[in-house]
């Protein structure tokens, strides 16, 4: 019987071996493949296998759940068959643009994001506040004759929310396709509410996009992080809605000591309304609705009337994290190497790729006034250290740096020399450019770029400027903090 007494005495060690063999082999397995995802920067790849060993464990688990930036197979597919079975030009004529050539390369990345054409004669009108973008978007649905299309990443049932609910459910009555989506994690106060339910019982038909409802269950087959950030509004095919604003009061109550929401909207009309139509419904079909394609066989429209002028050009870009991936990062890196005299950036979270902020970097020291314009306080204390240990390489380039006192600035625009803007609802942060759904869109008007301009402005007035002198009275351990959370801003 030794041999059974030996087997007894040394399972628990031979045990113990194999599992911490195991584990380690395991932990090298996710290494390897955090090191070999292409689509991933190096420093994402390194920022992943320091988690991995610092949390062994807690690591595999997070970049199971966290550290693949792709939706789940089955949304891929989808995504990429919608991408290419739907149509990418509207039918009919669409009025040519004129496009300056120092900007031609930062429409033509713009363009080949979605395969869009810029396209000109459209119109456009910058609402002056939340309140009146919410005023003007009633008063459209309720002109609505055929379509209202909504999507929104965050919808409350708070006043404005539930103006514009109404207003969807009184369309549905009286024979307007009244269409919804919203995202699953940004919107879950409005999916719990008795609203949502009302909405669907008065005809609104309804989508949302990367459901969590059973949260467990989605972590299995999908990341849980990423999101559709969008905020499209279509009505009757011929105006379009672009900006920051999510369907809320400013006051935004789920997060009340940070407000109000300071934000921009363009209300547009035009051709260009047709490519945010082209983002919803690949959308709403890709997200379980409705085969609604037959609407883009329409033309596009032209609101402008006989003897105006050409309207401005625009074209839309629609990033996530399937195909279109650092389109955000990109696009803006062209634009900003268009400069020639001055960039204004006005953002509310800044934790960019490193070419992205080398690009803003790169501009100041060559001469061009770069100013940007952030909140000082932040809902994310996270993404707020993060930002701030970009500052003292922005004053070391010439960059200014404006803190936004009153309220949270939640506008995202960039404009380049007075002429051109880039607007929409994608943050200067990694879950924009890597992981987010984002909708965006450059044009070219001096007229209306003197406009988002001077918003930037009025918003750099109610900044305090941060210099040099402000960064050096940082304690060493903010510094350190603020530095060693930056140094994650791959994970971020």
């Amino acid at each position: 019987m030794d041999w059974a007494t030996d087997f007894l005495t040394d399972w628990p060690s031979d045990w113990a071996s194999g599992w911490a063999l195991f584990v380690f082999l395991l932990h090298l397995s996710v290494m390897g493949r955090a090191l070999t995802r292409d689509h991933r920067s190096p420093a994402s790849r390194l920022a992943w296998v320091a988690v991995i060993m610092a949390l062994p464990g807690l690591g595999i688990i997070a970049y199971f759940f966290f550290g693949d930036p792709s939706a789940s197979w089955r949304m891929d597919r989808k995504l990429t068959t919608l991408r290419k079975a739907l149509p990418r030009h509207p039918q009919g004529d669409v009025p040519s643009p004129d496009i300056p050539p120092a900007y031609r390369p930062s429409f033509a990345r713009a363009a080949a994001v979605n395969g869009f054409a810029p396209v000109g004669g459209n119109r456009a009108e910058l609402t002056a506040d939340s309140n009146e973008s919410i005023d003007w978007l009633v008063a459209d649905i309720e002109a609505a004759q055929d379509h209202a299309h909504l999507l929104f990443y965050i919808w409350l049932p708070d006043e404005n929310g539930t103006r514009v609910a109404r207003a969807m459910m009184a369309a549905a009555g009286r024979g307007v396709s009244a269409r919804v989506i919203v995202d699953g994690l940004g919107a879950r106060r409005l999916l719990s509410h008795p609203l949502w339910r009302e909405m669907q019982q008065a005809g609104v038909q309804t989508v949302v996009a990367f459901d969590i409802s059973y949260p467990l269950i989605v972590a299995l087959y999908q990341r849980l992080d990423i999101r559709n950030h969008r905020k499209i509004v279509v009505i009757d095919h011929g105006v379009t809605y672009l900006g920051s604003q999510n369907c809320a009061d400013p006051e935004f109550r789920i997060k009340a000591k940070y407000a109000p929401w300071v934000d921009t909207m363009l209300r547009i009309e035009g051709p260009v309304a047709w490519q945010a139509q082209r983002l919803f419904i690949g959308d709403w079909m890709a997200h379980g609705g409705e085969d609604i394609s037959a609407l883009l066989e329409r033309p596009a429209p032209d609101p402008r009337h006989e003897g105006e002028e050409a309207g401005f050009v625009g074209v839309m870009a629609g990033t996530g994290a399937v195909q279109t991936r650092e389109g955000v990062s990109d696009m803006i890196q062209t634009f900003l190497a268009s400069a020639q005299h001055e960039v204004l950036i006005t953002t509310p979270y800044y934790v960019p790729s490193d070419a992205l902020h080398q690009a803003i970097c790169s501009a100041a020291k060559r001469g061009v006034r770069v100013q940007i314009t952030l909140p000082a306080r932040n809902d994310s204390w996270v993404v707020n250290l993060a930002s701030k240990s970009y500052y003292a390489s922005f004053l070391r380039a010439g960059v200014e740096i404006n803190e936004f006192k009153p309220g949270l600035l939640h506008a995202k625009l960039i404009t380049v020399d007075g002429e051109v803007a880039f607007v929409g609802s994608a943050n200067l942060d990694r879950r924009s450019i890597d992981l987010n759904f984002e909708n965006t869109m450059l044009l070219y008007d001096p007229a209306l770029t003197r406009e988002i301009r001077l918003q930037q402005e009025a918003f750099r007035e109610d900044a305090y400027e941060i210099d040099a002198e402000d960064v050096a009275q940082w304690s060493r351990l903010r510094r350190l903090v603020m530095n060693a959370v930056g140094t994650m801003a791959p994970l971020l």
